[in-house]
């Protein structure tokens, strides 16, 4: 099973859109319980993975939201959480991510990130979706995926956005680094 430990005390935790779709949904645990990643387990592990999710979070494209985005109502002041999950076949998945509520349109979050990934040396995947934008880059040798979603039903509280939309804008990684898998079409 997976364990994470956000960067904000009271920062929501969720599992990355890549491993939502190949692994069933986890009930999500408040953030004044999680602990770091401390599974003594070999080539998935989150065992040392600390320092690679500080530098997740501190990817620029997470704080660099539209203009008139904000913390959803009921996460004021959550900023970045990051997560470790070791619960499938492979290397673990590593992601940092924040939540935004955001008073224009999906289309708007697109184009902004679109902009804002492209200035920052990210490359477009495949062609946005409803529900999800992706773009994916190498820093340092490490494999990032980048991620806009719109579908936050399964977090818990699910993001209050007011009268305008939510959406979370994650970057994840391999563990390892490795590019196996670190891509927009898992």
């Amino acid at each position: 099973m997976s364990s994470t430990a956000p960067t904000a005390p009271t920062a929501p935790t969720v599992t990355s859109l890549f491993r939502r779709t190949a692994l069933p949904a986890a009930l999500l645990l408040p953030a004044a319980l999680l602990t770091g990643c401390s599974l003594v387990d070999s080539g998935g592990s989150c065992d040392g993975s600390g320092a690679a999710r500080k530098d997740l979070a501190a990817q620029k494209v997470l704080s660099s939201p539209p203009a008139g985005a904000a913390d959803p109502a009921n996460y004021r002041g959550a900023g970045v959480s990051t997560g470790c999950d070791d619960d499938s076949a492979g290397p673990a998945w590593l992601h940092a991510g924040r939540v935004y509520a955001f008073p224009g349109t999906r289309q708007a979050v697109i184009d902004h990130y679109t902009r804002t990934a492209a200035a920052q040396g990210w490359q477009r995947g495949p062609a946005p979706q409803a529900g999800a934008a992706c773009w994916t880059r190498a820093d340092d040798g490490r494999h990032l995926v980048l991620d806009v979603d719109f579908q936050l039903d399964s977090w818990s509280p699910v993001p209050d956005p007011g009268k305008g939309i939510g959406y979370e804008v994650m970057v994840g990684s391999n563990a390892d680094g490795s590019a196996a898998g670190a891509n927009c079409t898992d």
